[in-house]
């Protein structure tokens, strides 16, 4: 069994993504690494370049920055990335550059490649999510953010990027997948407020032509209002190995009232959210894959 790690980046440093650390989180259970780098103006490229491995291949790639819907050109990143992998290569670990594997699954993760490699209606591995939100002491909880999502599919060549690149589907159809028992974790939403606020400006400019809407609703000076977030509760876990040195180093404080967002609800998401917390159902909830595992 042959397994690729891939991923695309751009501008890691001046927008603060943890992209070492996302590599590094899965690569001892890569045979190669494929990282699309976009053409960044920091020091992104020489950041990539001292993880100083052999399994790691960098494809120098440009952005269309006039492609401004949807997101659509982080799948068009991600495709860069995926195409660019070994014929032999038998499953694909996709993570972007927020995103992170406990040590702890990585033993699960294989294990489940090495179990669904023979049985070809399986065409992906769907994960667990945890949001981190604030810092790194909280998880968040809403229905507007994905629970779960696809990150391994097969080396196939009707393999895409979907939409903004939330996943993955097979010559425009849904792909099959089986539900496994580990979680990514998601660090795109631990930074201080001046630094969150910047991501958001300059995330959302891959999404709208619309630069007055951005400025609008993210002043360019502004501190971010962490409202996204219906329910907040405290992690008790531990945080990636690799990871554990940005934890150390934040300096910042975050203050939320875990009830202050539930409260304000709408009742109907009040209903389903309260559905979802005893008995594991999310109704009306997005899927871009078919469970059958």
């Amino acid at each position: 069994m042959k397994v690729a790690g891939f991923t695309f980046i751009r501008n890691a440093v001046k927008n603060d993504y943890p992209i070492v650390e996302a590599i590094t989180s899965i690569l001892p259970i890569c045979d190669e690494f494929i990282v699309a780098h976009g053409n960044s103006d920091d020091e992104t490229l020489q950041l990539i370049k001292r993880i100083n491995s052999p399994k790691i291949k960098i494809v120098q790639t440009v952005w269309d920055d006039s492609l401004r819907e949807g997101g659509r050109t982080f799948a068009l990143e991600t495709d860069k990335a995926f195409q660019a992998i070994s014929k032999d290569v038998d499953w694909a670990f996709y993570i972007q550059g927020d995103e992170c594997v406990h040590e702890k699954y990585l033993p699960i993760i294989k294990k489940e490649m090495e179990i669904c490699l023979n049985n070809k209606q399986i065409e992906g591995l769907l994960f667990n999510y945890k949001h981190f939100y604030g810092s790194y002491d909280f998880f968040a909880h809403s229905r507007r953010w994905y629970r779960r999502e696809v990150r391994i599919v097969r080396n196939l060549s009707g393999i895409h990027s979907y939409r903004d690149a939330q996943g993955f589907r097979l010559n425009g159809q849904k792909i099959k997948v089986k539900h496994i028992d580990a979680y990514i974790y998601h660090y795109g939403w631990v930074k201080p407020p001046e630094g969150l606020n910047h991501k958001v400006r300059n995330f959302n400019q891959f999404y709208t032509h619309d630069d007055d809407w951005i400025e609008n609703n993210y002043p360019e000076f502004a501190a971010f209002d962490y409202k996204n977030a219906d329910e907040l509760h405290q992690f008790e876990g531990t945080h990636p190995k690799v990871f554990q040195s940005r934890v150390d180093k934040s300096n910042w404080k975050f203050s939320f009232n875990p009830t202050q967002a539930k409260n304000k609800l709408p009742f109907r998401r009040k209903i389903l959210a309260w559905i979802e917390q005893h008995t594991g159902l999310r109704f009306f909830e997005y899927k871009n894959y078919k469970k059958i595992a």
